[in-house]
Order: C-alpha cells, then structure tokens, then sequence
C-alpha cells in the first residue's frame, strides 16, 4: 500500500514539475517575442474557458493530493526513525584522585663539625732555573755624524766677517726676508776669498751665522773642447740665483761632458731659452785636488764629503716656498741680479722649492772693483 502510494506520488510530481518548466519556458518565450510563442498566446486566447478547466482539474487531481501525499510521507518516515533510535546511556567521567595532603616531615639536624686543625703550608721554594744566554739583538751602527773635509787654509775671522758685511749689503729687503741659507760664493782666481764658498745660516734672531766655509773649483773661464770635440763655454755665470727643485740627484751624470756630478743640485735659471747646466756638485778623482783654483767646466764643485754633507743639510731643513726671480719674456732671460717678480698689485710670486740663495761674484776680497766684472 505504501509502495504503491509512493509511486503515484511521485509521478503526479513529476508532472507537476514538467507544466511548470513548460510554464516558465512559455513565459520567457512569450518575452522574448518568440514567434511560436505569440501563436500559441493567440490561440489561448481564443480559448479561454477550455485553458482555465484544464488548469483547475489539474490542480485538484494532481498538484494539491502530490503536496499532501509528500507532507505525509515525510512525517511518517520521521516517526518511524525516531522510534528506532536507542538513547545512549550517560557515560560516567572518572574524576581525578584527591591526593593526600603532604605532611611535613622534620628535617634531621646537621651533624656539627669539630673545627678542622689547618696545618701550616710550608713554602717550597723551586730550585732555580739554569740561566740561559740569550741572544742580544744586533744593533746597526749609527751613522757618524756628517763633518766637513779637512781644510788646509780657512779664512780667518777677519776675513769672514768681511764677507760676511759685504753679503748683508749685497742682499735687498725681500731677498734676505724670503730666504734663510745663504751660500757666497767667489769665483775670483786670487784674493782671500778667492774659489771658496761660505755657508751662512739666517738664525730665529734675524742674524747671520758662519756654518762652513770650503774651497771650490768654479769654471775655467775659455773655450774649452768637449768629449765629442766641439768647442764648449766654461764660463761660472755670476748672480743670483736659486736650487731648482726638481733638479735635485744624489746621483747624476753629465751626457754633455760625460763625468760624473755626485749630490747635484742645480740652479733654477733660464737664459735665452736655455735652462742652465749649471750646478754645485761634488769633485770626483783627479778634480779633488783641483780644489781651490779654477777647473771646472762651469760648476760648482766642492769636495765629495762637503757635497754630501750640503746636500742633505738643504734636502732635510730649506724646503718650502721662495720667490721668484723676475723673467723678462723679450730676452727669455731670468733675472739674475736679484729682481724678484711681483703681481699688478706689487705682491711677491711663490713657488715651492727651496729657501736656499746663491750668490756668485768674482770678488777675492782683495779689490772690492773686481766683484764687478
């Protein structure tokens, strides 16, 4: 009876869900303007009462009995599941152990400990080690102090402060501000002064003090022939002048001359184009003993020990900035009488090089007119 029930229930819901969907299809056929669909309107239309019947049979054979059949299915399958169902028991939760309480135990009393008897350390004292011999570091020798070469007739006092006030005069305001050593150098072949050099210090004070006074070997003054035979100047140019900076060797060989010129230090002079060869240098070989009278090819030589000695005297302690000498650019010629060069607004020009001035004249000392040719 069931089954059968069912089945019919669920046929007269499927077509309950078959007019629908037509229905529907209708309706969107019908908005759409399907042509199909505004025939078959017409048609209904044209056949109202025939529609309207068919609707109500319909909806009291069919539609109303599937709803009701479907309420009553669905209480009677909810009653018998629910008669089927077993309560379940209630499950007893094991409740945690009361622990007992803790009793306090009294703890045993510490044992009191007889005071310990500390013996007395006895220091042992270590049999010494074996003294070793150490090596003591080798130390390098210091270097002997420099010290000039021997010289077998100095001027004597008189005739160093004699050259001595002769430079101060022949020095301007600017040339004895703006430098601080000073080497006269007189390159006469007689006179007391004649081929020696004198080496003055310009003190904190202002003052000038003698440092050393050598002899020297200036040039021989004629035309002389040179290694590859053409006839050469030997002339020593008198004047002022300066170290070139950047004509400063230890070590140095004339290509012009082919000798050797040991501790170089050139001067910074430009005449008719040509910066100058000339040089204060030390004497090698032969030329040692030429020291003292006029045998160069037109520098200044001095001897090896002195050279060296001078050469790092002014290498260590006279750099800085010095004047320039005044250039004349008709001529190409630096100046070498003393003229130093100036700005527009009468500022001294600076260049970096060395606070060393050189002044060569060919004055013996003995005739004060000689100093001038």
């Amino acid at each position: 009876m069931w089954k059968w029930g069912t089945t019919a229930g669920l046929k007269a819901l499927s077509l309950f869900y078959v007019l629908s969907a037509m229905a529907f299809s209708f309706a969107l056929a019908l908005q759409q303007h399907q042509p199909w669909a505004e025939g078959v309107r017409t048609v209904a239309q044209t056949v109202p009462p025939v529609v309207s019947a068919a609707a109500r049979i319909a909806d009291e054979k069919a539609v109303r009995p599937a709803v009701a059949w479907i309420v009553r299915t669905d209480r009677e399958v909810y009653d018998r599941i629910a008669s089927r169902l077993v309560p379940a028991k209630p499950v007893a939760v094991a409740k945690a152990p009361v622990l007992p309480k803790k009793i306090a135990v009294a703890k045993p009393p510490r044992p009191v400990l007889a005071p310990s008897v500390i013996k007395p350390q006895i220091a042992v004292t270590p049999p010494p080690a074996p003294e070793m011999a150490l090596a003591q570091p080798e130390t390098e020798a210091a270097a002997p102090p420099l010290e000039p070469a021997p010289d077998a007739a100095p001027p004597g006092a008189g005739e160093v402060a004699r050259v001595l006030s002769h430079l101060k005069v022949s020095l301007t305001k600017e040339l004895y501000d703006n430098f601080d050593l000073f080497l006269y150098v007189s390159k006469a072949n007689h006179g007391p002064w004649q081929q020696r050099m004198f080496v003055f210090q310009k003190q904190a004070s202002g003052d000038l003090n003698l440092l050393y006074t050598w002899p020297v070997s200036t040039g021989r003054e004629m035309l002389m022939p040179g290694p590859s035979g053409n006839m050469l100047e030997t002339n020593t140019p008198q004047g002022y002048f300066q170290i070139d900076p950047d004509r400063v060797f230890r070590r140095y060989h004339s290509g012009e001359w082919d000798h050797d010129m040991p501790h170089a230090m050139f001067f910074s002079w430009e005449h008719d184009g040509l910066q100058t060869g000339i040089a204060i240098h030390g004497a090698v070989g032969a030329d040692i003993n030429d020291l003292g009278k006029r045998s160069s090819a037109g520098c200044i030589r001095i001897h090896p020990q002195n050279a060296t000695l001078l050469f790092t005297l002014i290498k260590k302690n006279y750099r800085g900035l010095t004047p320039l000498f005044a250039y004349d650019k008709r001529t190409a010629t630096m100046s070498s009488n003393g003229l130093l060069m100036h700005d527009k607004a009468g500022n001294l020009q600076y260049a970096e090089g060395y606070k060393v001035l050189i002044l060569v004249e060919n004055n013996g000392g003995d005739d004060i007119v000689a100093a001038l040719f």
